[in-house]
């Protein structure tokens, strides 16, 4: 399953060599989506505007983020990501 992330004016983030902010989209593939939202809040301290399904995602909304898709590399215990 795959979650979008997206973040509010004021919300920046720094993870695994990528920056996250209002301009982009994080992605995240997880076996589901609880487990995908549950690395978003861990990742992101449950900062970020909200999040998506595949389902409810709309390839229009691109437009509003110029810096596009940034994927994140899910990992199996949220516990053991590394933020940096």
């Amino acid at each position: 399953m795959k979650i979008y992330v997206t973040f509010g004016q004021v919300h920046v983030h720094r993870y695994d060599g990528n920056t996250f902010d209002k301009d982009c989209v994080g992605v995240i593939e997880a076996p589901s989506n609880e487990e995908a939202r549950d690395l978003a809040f861990y990742i992101f301290k449950g900062k970020f505007c909200t999040t998506y399904d595949q389902k409810e995602w709309d390839e229009d909304r691109m437009k509003l983020y110029p810096r596009g898709y940034i994927s994140i590399k899910w990992v199996k215990r949220a516990q053991e990501t590394n933020n940096d």
